[in-house]
């Protein structure tokens, strides 16, 4: 099959080429726009108890929803409000207002806090339908603007927090985040290559072709988004960015390997790329399978970011798969052997030394090796007990010094910390609530450790339905208002809620909380489904019922040291209280997916050396004489496109995209270098059973599975020095 899609696309370049231009002109013209969302209560399913107060709260009060912002005003000295204070924020209001900001419904002047310090301005916002709706953000750099002309020369400092305000910087946060991964990933691409092949053709070729994709990625995201009704995450957009130039190269790069090795054997520029392309083809095909397996096992999740992630990585992986069989050979046989220009070192087969040594010495010695590396994934897995899961997304995505956060920090100081996302307890009763009952359940909530205020209860038309707004003493999304609302802030709504009527707890901190719930539930069931599929790929590949086990559990030691390593940095060194929530989920599947790529790759090498005659312990040092430059090449690049999410600048970016840089480098330069090859080669033949692949006599089969992958990375020793 690749051998013919091979002969198509060299002997019909400028067709295919065209179908790609269709394609993406087509995409484009009909696809909706690819919008995002950052209400993290549309992502859980409607059973949780959150979701279920949210959805009373708009039954019975739909025109009463909590502010959409606040405006924050203090004193510039940091001294109490004067009443001259107090008179210029209501003036300040009263100004807002008749400039009929669009989308600003209401604005209300609450009293100064206790002590003095703080007075807030609450907004009230036409609530958002549509994830594209940019309404409520151009209200809040509306009011921004205004609000700077009226406390101007007051001794008054004011600005815009709340849920539209923290949304608006972490969009543009984002859009920042965004520019700066996009330039770093690209230019790491460009050096990267250049070192590997000497020429700016090649560099520039993944540039240009997976630039030329990206477009058509977010369509069919979107199409499917729209399709299956599906939540985009905010987040995703920056993984997609990484994922689609990270893999893409690395599936380039497989392809330019075999190319030049081809080449150098002395085969004509055509027939060079479509012996490529069989070879590749076969090999990135599989790994592509096991990296969609894996994203796709978040169709699983209870969670609709997660079900919303899965595929649009997988679609994102399945477009760089076909266009690194397609578009690129289509372009390179264009070429020829110009692509390498002005180089003239892929007509040479320089010697090999570094990955020949690493390879002798462990085949010497491929007990200290396993114990040596295996020892490092233990040692950081140790620190992996010490994950804390946070739920600060909004801070997270934003600087400390955007406006949202800072304004926040100046409302603690004269509100209890939950006020910019107050709690919800909604009473829902089968008749009239009487007001001594009210005033009893308000009671027994005010009495609650954790909560700081407990507002007059607001009650539907018919008196059967009555919420109470909870200020907790905690910032919403922290582990101590977390542990509030999940144990004695629900345990006391329910248990006092009078005869015939039941409670539910709602607002940002209940949506966390059950998002905690939903995590743990996806936890034991998409884990073990992407684990058990992989395993199945592996059996299949390897023909292999033992290699399975032990590539996997090689795999789950790298999952445990990456993220015991991101822990060690971020909450050891750094002191940040806890890593962003949904970090288990991603980092598991991009380190099981392409963890397994790799262990893959140089498995199946080490079968085919055994193949050839070779002891286990020779054909260990061989495989990774052959197959380290190639594995070392496509890690540092994937490892190095990943971590540009570092310089976004905010930290659940700088989280994601340290840990995912660390664990493919574990994947890549532990596990599949050291680790693999050296329990292989303990293990001998009997890594291979039931099957035969370490006896020297066994029928040479033509098979895929017999030579995919050793096959599509093999590289000529004298080549190795120089890649590596």
């Amino acid at each position: 099959m690749f051998a013919r899609l091979g002969r198509v696309v060299v002997h019909h370049p400028w067709k295919v080429i065209g179908l790609w231009v269709i394609a993406i002109v087509a995409v484009l013209s009909t696809a909706p726009a690819l919008t995002a969302t950052t209400d993290q209560s549309e992502f859980l399913p409607s059973h949780y108890e959150s979701i279920q107060a949210m959805k009373l709260q708009e039954q019975a009060f739909p025109q009463h929803a909590a502010p959409a912002a606040l405006i924050v005003a203090v004193r510039a000295d940091g001294a109490a409000l004067t009443e001259a204070d107090s008179a210029t924020v209501s003036a300040a209001a009263a100004a807002l207002t008749a400039q009929n900001i669009k989308g600003v419904t209401g604005i209300q002047v609450t009293p100064p806090s206790e002590n003095g310090l703080v007075q807030v301005i609450a907004v009230q916002m036409t609530k958002l339908t549509d994830a594209a709706d940019k309404t409520q953000g151009e209200a809040v750099q509306s009011l921004r603007e205004h609000l700077k002309e009226q406390v101007r020369d007051t001794g008054l400092k004011a600005g815009v927090t709340g849920t539209a305000a923290q949304t608006l910087d972490q969009t543009e946060e984002g859009e920042k985040g965004m520019a700066i991964i996009g330039i770093a990933t690209i230019v790491l691409i460009l050096v990267l290559l250049l070192i590997i092949f000497r020429s700016p053709v090649i560099a520039l070729l993944p540039v240009v072709t997976i630039g030329a994709i990206s477009s058509t990625v977010g369509g069919l995201i979107a199409m499917a988004a729209k399709a299956f009704d599906l939540e985009i995450d905010t987040s995703v957009n920056s993984i997609l960015l990484v994922v689609l130039f990270g893999v893409g190269t690395d599936y380039i790069l497989f392809l330019m390997f075999r190319y030049r090795e081809r080449l150098r054997a002395g085969d004509d520029p055509k027939t060079a790329m479509v012996n490529a392309v069989t070879k590749v083809g076969e090999a990135v095909t599989s790994a592509a399978a096991a990296v969609i397996i894996a994203f796709m096992a978040l169709t699983l999740s209870s969670l609709g970011m997660f079900r919303a992630l899965g595929p649009a990585l997988a679609i994102a992986v399945a477009v760089a798969l076909l266009a690194g069989l397609t578009l690129v050979p289509a372009i390179v046989s264009l070429l020829g052997t110009k692509v390498f220009w002005p180089s003239k070192a892929w007509q040479i087969e320089p010697k090999g030394a570094r990955f020949g040594a690493i390879g002798a010495a462990m085949g010497r010695r491929p007990g200290v090796f396993a114990v040596a590396s295996g020892g490092v994934l233990v040692a950081l897995g140790v620190f992996a007990v010490g994950f804390n899961p946070t739920f600060d997304l909004s801070s997270g995505s934003t600087t400390d010094a955007s406006e949202s956060v800072a304004f926040t920090t100046e409302l603690v100081k004269g509100m209890p910390a939950g006020a910019t996302q107050p709690s919800d307890v909604v009473l829902q009763s089968t008749g009239p609530l009487a007001d001594d009952q009210l005033a009893t359940y308000r009671t027994a909530l005010t009495q609650v450790d954790g909560v700081g205020q407990v507002g007059q209860p607001q009650l539907s038309p018919d008196r059967t339905i009555a919420n109470f707004q909870v200020t907790l003493s905690n910032a919403p999304e922290s582990d101590a208002a977390l542990d509030t609302v999940a144990g004695p802030l629900r345990e006391v709504a329910h248990q006092a809620a009078p005869a015939g009527a039941t409670a539910a707890v709602g607002g940002m901190t209940a949506v966390f909380v059950d998002f905690e719930e939903a995590m743990n539930h996806d936890y034991r069931i998409v884990f073990p489904v992407a684990a058990i599929l992989i395993m199945i790929v592996l059996a299949l590949l390897l023909r292999s019922l033992v290699a399975p086990w032990y590539l996997m559990a090689s795999v789950f030691l790298g999952f445990a040291a990456t993220l015991g390593a991101t822990v060690l940095v971020f909450q050891q060194i750094q002191g940040e209280h806890g890593l962003i929530f949904t970090l288990p989920v991603i980092m598991y599947l991009f380190v099981v997916a392409l963890g397994t790529d790799y262990n893959i790759l140089m498995v199946a090498r080490l079968r085919e050396e055994a193949r050839e005659g070779h002891t286990p312990r020779e054909a260990a040092a061989l495989a990774v004489r052959h197959t380290g430059p190639t594995v070392a090449a496509a890690g540092l690049i994937l490892a190095g496109t990943f971590a540009s999410m570092m310089l976004a600048g905010n930290s659940t970016l700088s989280q994601m995209g340290f840990a995912i840089s660390v664990g493919i480098a574990i994947a890549a330069f532990v596990m599949a270098l050291f680790f693999t090859p050296a329990v292989t080669a303990l293990l001998g033949r009997r890594a291979w059973w039931p099957g035969h692949g370490g006896d020297s006599d066994e029928e040479r089969s033509p098979r895929w599975a017999e030579y995919s992958y050793a096959e599509s990375y093999y590289t000529p020793p004298a080549q190795q020095s120089r890649q590596g």
